[in-house]
């Protein structure tokens, strides 16, 4: 979770109180709202597409070694519900133990990829999927090491909207062409 820049933590994470959930319903709404923004602003910055939720309860987001404060388990429960309400995770299996972050949907990076599709002439050509999310010529691109879920669910969205069609290349190399 390396990055070239730190991270700006938001005011409340310095605020003892935020790391236990309130009981009144205005205080707790608001609470939760600045928890889903600060995992999604620190998903974003450290370009963190899924989590497990044992690794995610003992990591600094929920930690805070400078207060010697943490969310309890029960609590980031709490803020991994609000976030699936908000459609900002999505668990990835019956356990409910890991999950995606959506701090892009998949249609806007569905909507980045064909973009970059478009501009690049890439139009009714083959591409596999490595060289979407790991060649060349996407390295300056917000979706370049996207993770491989994340990109087939903004593929299916293309698909859905004939803007795209995934195919297999052959062998392992799965692929997909651009309309």
């Amino acid at each position: 979770m390396a990055t070239t820049s730190a991270f700006k933590w938001p005011w409340q994470y310095d605020f003892p109180p935020f790391f236990t959930i309130q009981k009144s319903l205005s205080t707790k709404d608001k609470q939760l709202e600045a928890w889903a923004r600060l995992v999604i602003d620190y998903a974003q910055h450290n370009k963190i597409y899924s989590l497990d939720i044992a690794e995610a309860t003992t990591s600094e987001l929920f930690n805070n070694q400078k207060l010697n404060r943490r969310l309890s388990t029960d609590g980031v429960n709490t803020v991994l519900q609000y976030l699936e309400q908000k459609k900002l995770i999505e668990f990835t299996d019956n356990g409910r133990t890991r999950f995606h972050i959506f701090w892009r949907r998949p249609d806007v990076w569905a909507n980045m990829i064909y973009q970059w599709a478009v501009e690049n002439a890439f139009l009714n050509t083959p591409l596999t999927l490595y060289e979407i999310t790991h060649g060349d010529d996407t390295t300056n691109e917000s979706f370049h090491n996207l993770e491989r879920e994340i990109l087939m669910k903004a593929l299916a969205c293309l698909e859905e909207q004939r803007r795209a069609q995934l195919m297999n290349i052959g062998g392992d190399n799965e692929g997909v062409k651009f309309l």
